[in-house]
């Protein structure tokens, strides 16, 4: 499974690659891919906040 990083790297390099081409198609997948790994991202921040609260109350 990619990481929300690698996820929008890849995403970045692909519109960038779109835009080179003038292939639109290929740029608004870069910008979904993007997308999808800021959300995996916020989601990974997220799991851990809720895991740091779980260790709170654990002690």
């Amino acid at each position: 499974m990619e990481s929300g990083k690698g996820k929008e790297m890849g995403g970045r390099v692909k519109e960038a690659a779109g835009a080179l081409t003038d292939d639109e198609k290929t740029r608004r997948e870069g910008q979904h891919d993007q997308t999808e790994g800021q959300l995996e991202q916020a989601k990974e921040k997220a799991g851990e906040a809720i895991d740091k609260v779980k260790d709170a109350f654990r002690r």
